[in-house]
């Protein structure tokens, strides 16, 4: 998961794990192997206790290009007769790792510089937290190529900016910019560099990591089930929940630190 030659390196820094898309000679295309890595790293980051936060980078000139749509098309060419099943089963592949995302514990946020294009939106979109750097460059570039969406953008992109901002950014496939992200709150901050957006993203996941893991991984939980279900079954839910977990050793760590004017020390139990 850690090596150079993979399409993904992780390091792992305190209770940070930066996820580090690394394929920088293509732009970081992602290919198959990226899809089928994706699933792998985010179920390690949300089995590993130690991490209580996850930042999705790009290596080298830009976050990505998008989905490598050569070495995909090779991958159905040769699987013979039955193409279009094949094609299905990639696709469905391809939602895996983005799920992943998406059903992982621990926050992710997206630390986006210069072009995030097409299977990029996808894969932000099942990001927490969305920041970019000032040169960045959007596109839902799959409608200009004459292909639907299909790895998430379609499905999470209305709930992050709205319906008819979606439709207008997904039926057009066009270019926007870092400032348009901003206004429509697909990100929440802009940075003059990536030097700074990371600088801001590490700084974001430590203070999120600082909180007690056991109501940051319920907080996402309740978030997730509410958008699915609604705002009554989320409230009793969340009821649920707290009457579950809440007399738990990071309460009364919070307690005492309060008492006694200091930070507290979580330990996520």
């Amino acid at each position: 998961m850690n090596n150079d030659s993979t399409p993904i390196k992780v390091v792992k820094k305190g209770h940070i794990a930066s996820v580090i898309m690394n394929n920088p000679d293509k732009l970081n295309a992602m290919t198959f192997d990226f899809f089928l890595n994706m699933v792998e790293v985010f179920n390690d980051i949300d089995k590993d206790p130690e991490i209580r936060a996850a930042i999705i980078k790009g290596e080298g000139r830009c976050f990505t290009a998008g989905i490598d749509i050569m070495s995909l098309a090779g991958l159905v060419e040769s699987k013979g007769a039955d193409s279009r099943e094949n094609l299905r089963k990639i696709i469905l592949k391809g939602q895996q790792s983005n799920n992943a995302v998406v059903q992982c514990q621990k926050p992710v946020i997206a630390a986006i510089h210069n072009h995030c294009i097409g299977g990029g939106i996808d894969l932000i979109c099942a990001c927490d937290i969305r920041l970019a750097s000032k040169d960045a460059v959007f596109s839902v570039r799959e409608t200009k190529l004459g292909v639907i969406a299909d790895l998430g953008t379609i499905q999470r992109l209305p709930d992050i900016v709205g319906e008819p901002w979606a439709r207008e950014l997904i039926f057009t496939g066009q270019d926007f910019s870092a400032k348009k992200a901003l206004e429509i709150n697909l990100v929440t901050h802009m940075y003059e560099t990536k030097e700074e957006l990371f600088t801001a993203a590490d700084k974001l996941a430590s203070s999120i990591a600082e909180n007690s893991p056991l109501t940051i991984m319920g907080i996402k939980d309740t978030m997730r089930f509410t958008r699915t279900n609604g705002i009554e079954a989320g409230l009793e839910y969340v009821a649920q929940k707290n009457a579950a977990q809440l007399m738990n050793e990071d309460l009364m760590e919070a307690i005492t630190a309060l008492m006694e004017k200091r930070k507290p020390l979580f330990k996520g139990r």
